[in-house]
């Protein structure tokens, strides 16, 4: 048996409407709180929309949970940030085009310096997909330089480098002290050799892509010991439609299976002792909250994932895990 206290999934996307109300409860039944992505569409760039949406998932979610927001970066004015602040676990930069629904993002990192000003000032967090363009393998760590200037320029600026898949991302963590990371549960397993050594396998798509073995390792090793390193699914539904065609869509629905496969992953790294800090403690650090109670229990029990869920096809379809949710209180 395996007991965690208040987990948490700091990167969740639980998309709108219909999907929404298919999602949440997956989310929200594992884990006490989790930071919900705004690349809706129309992406949540006003606390007006902001609010609406927190009520939706409030109303979707159907267990105890709690919604950390963010809203999409955009050049906000004080007054609004100000506003926003008690509301907010952060404000979350898409470079423009990088992914799903960012085509509004930032679209020259020169354009952010004001914003990140005003944001150390109301110490609220800068949550980053860190990705430029340039060769898929090397996007991550084309972005690195803008994360590290940004670091430097702003000493009081909480960064959060989001889905973290290079060893040289992880090695950039231990040169700023304000600078922190989530890594995902499909980053921890697969490698692009699960994605396109033999047949194509589209619910395997996901950006970032999956990296070399080596930066897996690299991942492993960080998300087992690193006091910087928490737990962020960036779980991403997808219709099987959308994932089964061309132009697949990028996304990986993980919820469903992230705790028995994250114990798993765990526990073949030898360090199972080591999953609570990982899926919650760091992150209460890093930020400084108090997530709601919620105890998990994981046991030893098989079971298979199921090969579809409604139109998505969940993360591990099909294969056997060894460990199970058992109860939530």
């Amino acid at each position: 048996m395996l007991t965690l206290s208040s987990p948490l999934d700091m990167h969740v996307h639980l998309r709108q409407d219909a999907m929404l109300r298919f999602t949440a409860p997956y989310t929200a039944r594992d884990f006490a709180a989790a930071v919900i992505m705004p690349n809706l569409q129309p992406p949540v760039t006003t606390l007006e929309q902001l609010l609406d949406y927190r009520q939706a998932i409030l109303h979707a979610a159907g267990h105890p949970f709690e919604p950390l927001m963010t809203l999409f970066f955009r050049d906000y004015s004080l007054a609004e940030l100000e506003a926003a602040r008690p509301h907010i676990i952060g404000i979350k930069l898409y470079p423009a085009g990088m992914t799903t629904n960012s085509e509004a993002g930032l679209a020259d990192p020169v354009l952010a310096g004001r914003m990140l000003g005003h944001m150390a000032e109301l110490d609220i967090p800068l949550l980053i997909h860190g990705e430029s363009r340039g060769f898929v393998l090397d996007r991550e760590n084309l972005f690195l330089p803008v994360v590290d200037g940004w670091a430097r320029e702003h000493p009081r600026l909480h960064i959060v480098l989001e889905h973290v898949t290079t060893r040289e991302a992880m090695a950039l963590l231990d040169r700023h002290e304000n600078l922190f990371a989530t890594v995902t549960l499909h980053h921890l397993l697969i490698t692009l050799d699960d994605v396109l050594g033999g047949l194509m396998r589209p619910h395997l798509f996901c950006k970032p892509v999956a990296k070399r073995p080596e930066d897996r390792e690299a991942l492993r090793e960080a998300a087992s010991r690193h006091p910087k390193v928490f737990f962020g699914s960036d779980t991403a539904p997808h219709p099987v439609h959308a994932k089964e065609a061309p132009g697949c869509a990028a996304g990986i629905f993980s919820a469903p299976v992230a705790l028995p496969a994250l114990a798993a992953c765990f526990e073949e790294m030898n360090c199972l002792e080591n999953l609570q800090a990982f899926v919650s403690d760091r992150a209460r650090a890093a930020y400084g909250i108090i997530p709601p109670q919620k105890t998990v229990t994981l046991r030893r029990k098989p079971w298979t994932v199921p090969a579809r869920l409604g139109d998505v096809v969940p993360f591990l379809a099909g294969e056997t895990l060894g460990w199970k949710v058992a109860a939530c209180t």
